[in-house]
């Protein structure tokens, strides 16, 4: 069973077991697991469930590793260039996206 799912203005297909990272997202410091319910489609590999938008009454249930504030890891190193021909103008910024970490428990459809 895998199912598509909206976090963040981003697309993923996941499964139970899997462990993805998500977009960083307001989380108690407590809490041991968050529910994702912009769920785009779920297949059990003979039914398909397609949403308009979303597939109602589905649910994604994903845990932390850890505690919520360990979950947060950052993701790699980019560094964007500005750079201005003929004008001797180049600027090098250094950007270090953070994500949390989760792992998928539970597909409900």
């Amino acid at each position: 069973m895998y199912a598509i799912i909206e976090q963040g203005g981003k697309q993923y297909k996941v499964a139970e077991g899997d462990t993805i990272n998500i977009e960083l997202t307001d989380v108690a410091p407590d809490a041991a697991s968050i529910e994702l319910d912009k769920v785009l489609l779920v297949s059990d590999g003979e039914n398909v469930k397609i949403g308009r938008p979303h597939v109602e009454g589905a649910k994604v249930i994903a845990s932390f590793k850890g505690s919520a504030e360990e979950a947060v890891v950052k993701g790699k190193k980019l560094y964007p260039m500005h750079f201005r021909k003929r004008k001797n103008s180049k600027k090098r910024i250094g950007h270090r996206q953070k994500y949390l970490e989760v792992v998928i428990d539970k597909i409900e459809a």
